[in-house]
């Protein structure tokens, strides 16, 4: 297991995509969170096919924070099963990988 990983998540709006964003970053679940869109989703949900369009929300974070993440976007969001697929990150520059640790690896402030 890699000590980084990268998280994706979609909602329904800008605004609750930027309210995502804040939160996670405000609760040090992960270090830097962008958010892509608007994209098109096309999935089957309760037995209908679905388009949608979405916003996605990446998000930076250690393994550590990767329960802790998870469950704040179960909380935090609309869906009432919010994808949330953690992707192991491999390498990448030591200095970004450094920030990320550090700004994830502490409490909030507030």
């Amino acid at each position: 297991m890699t000590d980084y990983c990268q998280v994706v998540t979609t909602t329904d709006s800008l605004e609750a995509a930027e309210e995502l964003a804040r939160g996670i970053v405000e609760e040090r679940l992960g270090a830097c969170v962008q958010v892509v869109g608007p994209i098109r989703s096309v999935y089957r949900w309760q037995g209908e096919l679905q388009v949608d369009q979405e916003w996605q929300c990446v998000v930076k974070t250690t393994t550590a924070r990767l329960v802790d993440l998870t469950e704040y976007i179960r909380t935090h969001h609309d869906y009432d099963v919010p994808e949330v697929v953690a992707t192991p990150i491999l390498t990448g520059n030591p200095d970004y990988l450094s920030w990320l640790a550090s700004e994830t690896s502490s409490p909030p402030t507030s």
